[in-house]
């Protein structure tokens, strides 16, 4: 069977995609928006030894398959693949298909590829060098590669768009804003920010409501951006990016706390003690604002050790349920005072990533490689299909530790304050 039909049938026929193969074969439909080279025979050994979404994902970004077209089509039209993987029988089919011999090629995973055996060096999942080394492993690629695609805002979480017009730029305003309503932040206060990236919430908190606010993160280049930018602003009165873990703060007593885009790296079965260690930083009547990616239900998986996401960009990762980690807030004592799904907002703002990860893609790719850059391109487009298609959510979750008496001091109507 020719090399391209294979190909053909591991992705699917209805997916509308053409293939051609090094060996000069073809197939597909003629003259389709989107093609898939097969470029040389480690393809097929990364297929072999991996098929579907991982054996894909490593030919692709070791430069061994080429996409013609939109990345962003090809994983919508090749949606079962790229996110259910093959089953058994359907792998078994492949490797039939594909010989013997490509199983018996060494070819290693491409050098972007986080190995579980490197990681299980570092302690068990969660300890605070293996936390610190998956943090590394994502966040810390460089700097300007990550101005090229966040945009000047550098806000790498999802943004809160205020029409379908706005920019980029307006929506992370927006979102940050909007925590700072939800905290109803005032001059003053004293908020900390977990996981706080490259300091944008902490810059917007002092900047524009006069808190004293202090950052945390694991990235020692984000925490060294983060500070030159607040001095730069002339902000460092008020505000403070440390490069540490969230659980050596020894600071207490804060008005609120904001965590945007940190509950995905904790590891569900440290989740718990994560909103007890908040719950004691914060004063009676102190609020919580957690922003955080999440599954649409109960059902699915948590974790997925072997898959592209896990392997190639947030090591350790796991996602629960906005209904489980609202039940932990509650057992923790926080009172939940509002909750909203913003997964719409959060395919806007990859599609924007994608969108300057493209217009900057020679740039991107001088800085830190092809490798790295497929990755980003890959992982991103294939997010957007799934916020759009609701297999992930992204949610805001506002609770309150309530005063002995069990006052909130929350207005009776606040959502009339917020955008």
């Amino acid at each position: 069977m020719a090399l391209a039909t294979i190909f053909e049938k591991i992705v699917g026929s209805e997916a509308n995609v053409a293939f051609q193969a090094y060996d000069g074969s073809k197939a597909g439909p003629d003259g389709s928006d989107l093609c898939i080279e097969v470029k040389s025979p480690i393809a097929v050994a990364y297929l072999a030894q991996a098929p579907g979404e991982l054996g894909l994902a490593r030919a692709y970004i070791s430069g061994h398959i080429d996409v013609h077209g939109d990345m962003y089509a090809l994983l919508d039209r090749m949606w079962n693949i790229t996110t259910n993987d093959l089953t058994t029988q359907e792998k078994i089919a492949a490797v039939r298909a594909l010989g013997v011999k490509p199983l018996l090629m060494r070819v290693p995973p491409p050098p972007q590829e986080m190995r579980q055996s490197a990681l299980a060096k570092l302690g068990s999942r969660h300890a605070k060098q293996r936390d610190a080394e998956a943090i590394h492993h994502h966040y810390d690629v460089s700097n300007r590669f990550y101005e090229w695609v966040l945009g000047p805002s550098m806000a790498y979480t999802c943004a809160v768009f205020p029409s379908e017009e706005a920019t980029l730029e307006e929506a992370q305003y927006a979102k940050f804003d909007l925590v700072a309503r939800k905290l109803d932040l005032k001059p003053g206060m004293r908020l900390l920010d977990v996981g706080c990236g490259w300091g944008g919430m902490v810059m917007h908190a002092a900047k524009h409501y006069g808190v004293k606010a202090l950052g945390v993160t694991l990235s020692r280049q984000q925490a060294e951006w983060a500070q030159k930018a607040i001095a730069d602003a002339g902000l460092q009165d008020l505000a403070e990016v440390r490069f540490m873990d969230y659980r050596d703060v020894k600071e207490s007593n804060f008005d609120a706390v904001s965590s945007i885009g940190l509950t995905e790296h904790i590891g569900k079965a440290n989740v718990p003690s994560y909103f007890q260690f908040l719950y004691g930083k914060l004063k009676p009547g102190g609020r919580i604002l957690n922003h955080c990616i999440t599954r649409p239900t109960g059902k699915e998986k948590t974790f997925n050790k072997g898959g592209f996401i896990n392997r190639y960009v947030f090591p350790d990762g796991e996602l629960e349920s906005v209904g489980w980690l609202v039940r932990q807030m509650e057992d923790t004592g926080f009172e939940i005072r509002h909750e909203e799904n913003l997964r719409e907002h959060y395919a806007k703002t990859l599609r924007h990533w994608c969108d300057n990860l493209d217009a900057n893609w020679s740039d991107a790719v001088e800085e830190v490689g092809m490798g790295t850059a497929r990755v980003w391109a890959l992982y991103m487009a294939g997010c957007i299909v799934g916020f759009e298609r609701n297999k992930v959510q992204l949610h805001q979750v506002l609770g309150v530790k309530l005063d002995k008496n069990g006052r909130s001091g929350v207005p009776l109507r606040p959502a009339l304050n917020w955008p």
